[in-house]
């Protein structure tokens, strides 16, 4: 097997042209058995099987830099460079990244996770070569048309377009992001890849320039002048990246080795900023995977001869808190005709999906675009509508400006629900919702708020759509709430109120969010050793229940235990510490904060990742017990 002799990438550049598909179907096959008993992102890698392979052939990597945007799509150049082995690690703790990794591998150049971020990290890359003298070096960054519609990504092809930078952008186009592709831009795309005469003249360019146009300046100058007035004129109206003054080539097969090796040969000559076209089909090789390509990005374990998915539910499981979300917005939206659902790019991920189905002109994919996304809630919020903006909490951190200036400071009525908030396991430190809470906390005008279940998940969505509230952000975990009867009885909670869970005399635990679960448990299992605690549930960081503060503070207990599933430089613990050291300053010493401590987490099982970051059960009863607590 070809595949077997591949470690490197300058092994790949021993074998001949004709052996490249060969080399890919190979690759594409081993990307299926290994994901279906070890899970990752399959439909997106199995896309890029052949440009992966035609990237590392003709250019020199790692000198010349390579950049997966997001990196979903990124596993066969893991493979193709010195990781195959390592491959079926992928995703699980102390394994390999399931993303481009600078301490990785020198052949990941540049760190993703996010989207849209590659063209501006390719064009710094290209301006330090140049300033260091280096001229010959090449730059590529690999983006999908999903992520092309991210803000930053038109930022920096602005930025590129008068630019004289080295730099190659390949825009990987399958018209899915997650979800499928929306907006204006895959419109555009659409007809770039429609037109039949635009294509013929795409190789009318291609066979001139072969005949030596490249070579001289002035020539090439004029018949791009020429070629874009004609391109122009085909597609009744201007090319979008000509028009920015980008060279754009394409759209060709990204699915032919022979021609994506051809036509990276020629580019690999042409000197300044260019783009090349290709089109792709996300799942490629695997057809459950090319009909659904939606639920096959991250599909699970499935049958690798096959490709059904093996399912892991057990009967009479809680629901996903994503899903109380889902049909709970429904039953909020038929009561309330001013609320709408509004998410970027991640209609499923968020089961936005189920309301788009019921009430498709009440819910908005605005793309890949959270900036956008918030400040058009904003907007609607001004006239009167009620938005449930829902956002990974990872992802919101690129509208934080907006959530400020635009929402907050106005006091405009927007509900931010915060998906896959606090760790989120395999998908590691790009995805970790760490940041929400000491983030959110000094924004004034805004409620911030955390469910320990689905029950309160739906009761604080309630809440935040009835009449006179601040913008309110609710935040919760990705997986599985509590509850198997999770459709409760709707109730309006007092903001800023927390709760006694428990009564206890020795020591008091006080959680915001789902820990609050861990707490109850630590809570039974103390109680075994004869040691009495109180759980708190403070449901709120801001308002902080500083009259349940003051209840804790005088009722004597010898250790206060606060735990959360955020940082604790600026997070839930340390408000209830600066608080009762400012108003209860007997308190001092008795305060431990649980907590995800000073640094980024890696990836693995949230169980495992808990225990490193001691903030599950067994690390809250060490605490209880005034025993050290050590993060890994």
């Amino acid at each position: 097997m070809l595949l077997e002799k591949i470690n490197t990438p300058s092994d790949l550049r021993q074998l001949d042209l004709n052996q490249l598909p060969e080399l890919a179907s190979e690759l594409r096959r081993y990307i299926i058995d290994t994901l279906s008993t070890h899970p990752g992102h399959l439909a997106s890698s199995l896309g890029t099987v052949e440009l992966a392979v035609a990237l590392h052939y003709v250019f020199n990597t790692p000198d010349d830099k390579l950049i997966w945007d997001v990196g979903h799509q990124a596993y066969a150049h893991k493979i193709l460079t010195g990781r195959g082995e390592a491959f079926p690690t992928i995703r699980t703790y102390g394994g390999l990244s399931g993303f481009p990794k600078m301490e990785e591998s020198p052949y990941d150049a540049f760190g993703t996770g996010h989207s849209s971020t590659s063209i501006s990290a390719a064009l710094g890359m290209a301006t330090a070569s140049e300033l260091q003298g280096n001229h010959e070096r090449n730059h590529i960054a690999v983006i999908g048309d999903g992520s092309l519609t991210g803000g930053e990504a038109f930022e920096a092809l602005n930025n590129v377009g008068v630019s004289k930078a080295n730099i190659l952008v390949i825009l990987n186009d399958n018209g899915i992001s997650i979800d499928r592709a929306v907006g204006g831009l895959h419109l555009y795309l659409t007809r770039l890849t429609a037109s039949p005469g635009y294509n013929r003249l795409k190789e009318q360019v291609w066979n001139r320039l072969d005949r030596g146009e490249r070579r001289h300046a002035n020539s090439i100058r004029f018949f791009q002048r020429m070629t874009f007035t004609a391109k122009t004129a085909l597609l009744g109206g201007s090319n979008l990246f000509e028009s920015l003054g980008i060279r754009y080539f394409g759209p060709i097969d990204g699915h032919d080795t022979a021609q994506l090796v051809e036509m990276l040969q020629r580019l690999k000559k042409l000197d300044g900023p260019k783009l090349l076209h290709i089109v792709t089909k996300k799942g490629k090789g695997l057809r459950t995977a090319e009909q659904n390509p939606v639920v096959y990005h991250a599909p699970g374990k499935y049958d690798a001869s096959t490709g059904r998915q093996i399912s892991g539910t057990v009967n009479n499981q809680p629901l996903r808190y994503q899903d109380v979300f889902g049909h709970t917005i429904i039953e909020l939206a038929e009561m309330n005709p001013a609320i709408v659902g509004i998410t970027p790019a991640m209609l499923t991920g968020s089961s936005l999906c189920m309301m788009k189905e019921r009430m498709p002109e009440r819910v908005f994919d605005v793309g890949i675009a959270e900036q956008h996304a918030v400040t058009f809630a904003a907007g609607l919020a001004a006239q009167g509508m009620i938005p449930f903006c829902n956002i990974y909490s990872s992802f919101a951190q690129r509208a934080y400006d907006q959530i400020i200036h635009d929402v907050a400071l106005q006091r405009l009525q927007v509900v931010f629900c915060l998906d896959r908030a606090g760790l989120v396991g395999d998908d590691g430190p790009t995805h970790h919702g760490m940041f929400d809470l000491a983030a959110l906390r000094p924004i004034p005008n805004l409620n911030v708020c955390a469910p320990m279940d689905d029950h309160e998940l739906r009761n604080m969505m309630y809440t935040a759509q009835l009449p006179g509230q601040l913008p309110t952000t609710i935040r919760y975990p990705r997986g599985y709430s509590i509850h198997t009867d999770w459709k409760s009885a709707f109730c309006e909670l007092k903001i800023g109120e927390g709760r006694c869970l428990k009564k206890g005399s020795d020591v008091a635990i006080l959680s915001l969010g789902h820990p609050g679960n861990d707490a109850l448990k630590a809570a039974e299992e103390l109680e075994k050793q004869g040691i009495s605690a109180a759980v708190y549930d403070m449901r709120y960081l801001k308002p902080l229940d500083i009259h349940l503060l003051d209840e804790v503070a005088t009722a004597g207990f010898r250790r206060i235990v606060t735990v959360e599933d955020g940082v604790r430089i600026g997070g839930f613990g340390e408000a209830v510490e600066e608080y009762l050291s400012e108003n209860h300053p007997q308190t001092a010493g008795k305060i431990q904060i649980l907590a995800i401590p000073d640094k980024f987490i890696t990836h693995g099982s949230v169980a495992q990742l808990k225990a490193d970051c001691a903030i599950d059960t067994a690390a809250i009863i060490h605490a209880c017990l005034e025993k050290k607590i050590t993060t890994r």
